[in-house]
């Protein structure tokens, strides 16, 4: 590590002298031998340097998005040119230029951050030694020496010996426990900010293996800073767990405000628009607005979450505008509440019992109206019937005729219809 720190000892002037401008404000405050205007000063130098790193770090959103959106084309690639890794290489290369999208753009904020963090071990490496370096003199290193944040000095190790901890004014097991503590919060929110960022902005639509290589790293990355921190001195376990929770509150801001679309944290984001929209009538704040404005435009390629937004809007009586804004739709609440008021009026369902007896009643009814209907008919050819009954001297008749039997009412189990008359032997 040491060697390696070597190799950006051309940066330790800078960082020592940040770190003297800082000592100086927080040495003000709380004392010029104390840890906590060392500690503060390193944790100020962080918030310095991702404060100026933030352009990079919107290149790094921006680069894990398109490289998100392109792994189905790179799997097409794959699929097609197995055979030929030249050719692949060739339309992979075509295909970030087309799109304009860098795969090392996603590495850009820790490779820029790398030499300030090697400079900083370098610069308390020194401090631990006694030596001077940059424009920290040797008033400097022997307050920083004196330093102590929560009883471990700011240039003690974990692999300390303990003649080295001693000669540093504290005991082995305080620094032990510190720098432990220390390492297990580092390699916690190295793991958090990775898992939230997995969980919540990630397209769960798109099954790549892009998604299996993060997966990875959530696991990979923490157990590594949990091998190598043994050998960081406190002030730089002070430096990489301060830029670890600035990352990690960074990525949730990010998450919470400009979500990866089709995401969970997507829905969460456009559930809080949704609400506010009906809260207030509109859509508040020009970023918003971009946000509806973008959706709109999308038109038929919108994702799940976003095709849920804009079906829950119009059921809130709302119409989402090609400008960002949202109006009020007298149509949209009409059909609503007349959707309402026809589920509304809507009879109740009844119960098996209640249709056997309403259908009872219909058939009691039909009975009813095909016996009034026998009746009417049968009035209506009495007239014959009776005129059928005439006394024989009322008209002659032909002789050797015989008149027919009037017709007889069936008896239960005789046919029924008209009866064939007897014969007039039978007569007696």
């Amino acid at each position: 590590m040491d060697t390696i720190a070597s190799l950006f000892s051309f940066i330790t002037t800078p960082v020592s002298w940040i770190i003297v401008q800082f000592h100086s404000l927080y040495g003000a405050i709380f004392g010029p031998d104390t840890g906590w205007a060392w500690g503060l000063s390193i944790v100020s130098l962080v918030v310095l340097i991702r404060i100026c790193l933030i352009p990079l770090f919107v290149k790094q959103i921006k680069s894990m998005r398109n490289m998100q959106a392109l792994q189905p084309k790179m799997k097409a690639i794959q699929e097609r040119y197995k055979n030929d890794r030249q050719r692949q290489s060739e339309e992979m290369m075509k295909l970030y230029k087309d799109t304009g999208t860098n795969p090392l753009s996603s590495c850009l904020p820790i490779l820029a951050q790398s030499p300030f963090f090697f400079a900083l071990y370098h610069v308390l490496s020194k401090i631990a030694s006694g030596d001077t370096i940059g424009v920290l003199n040797q008033s400097l290193v022997d307050s920083a020496r004196e330093a102590h944040i929560f009883g471990a000095p700011i240039a003690a190790k974990f692999m300390d010996s303990p003649e080295k901890v001693e000669a540093l004014n504290a005991s082995l097991t305080e620094v032990r426990i510190v720098t432990a503590v220390m390492i297990v919060l580092m390699s916690a929110s190295q793991f958090y900010t990775q898992r939230q960022l997995m969980q919540k902005n990630v397209d769960l639509t798109v099954k790549t293996p892009y998604m299996q290589q993060q997966k990875m790293l959530m696991y990979i990355f923490p157990l590594i800073f949990a091998v190598t921190g043994i050998n960081f001195p406190v002030g730089v376990l002070v430096y990489w767990l301060t830029t670890n929770v600035w990352t990690m509150g960074q990525q949730m801001y990010v998450i919470n405000q400009n979500p990866t679309p089709g995401s969970k944290a997507q829905d969460n984001y456009l559930q809080r628009l949704l609400n506010g929209i009906t809260a207030h009538g509109e859509v508040r704040g020009r970023r918003k607005r971009n946000v509806v404005q973008a959706i709109v435009a999308k038109g038929a390629d919108r994702n799940d979450n976003e095709r849920k937004f804009i079906a829950a809007l119009s059921k809130a009586g709302f119409a989402a505008q090609s400008d960002g804004t949202v109006v009020k739709s007298d149509t949209v609440t009409a059909e609503a509440e007349g959707g309402a008021s026809a589920r509304r009026q809507q009879p109740k369902r009844q119960s098996k019992a209640q249709r056997q007896a309403a259908a009872a009643q219909v058939g009691g009814a039909q009975q009813e109206d095909s016996t009034s209907s026998v009746s009417d008919t049968a009035s209506t050819s009495k007239p014959s019937l009776e005129k059928r009954d005439e006394p024989q001297d009322a008209k002659p008749k032909p002789a050797g005729k015989t008149a027919p039997a009037p017709a007889r009412q069936a008896k239960s189990g005789q046919r029924k219809g008209q009866q064939r008359p007897k014969h007039p032997s039978s007569k007696k």
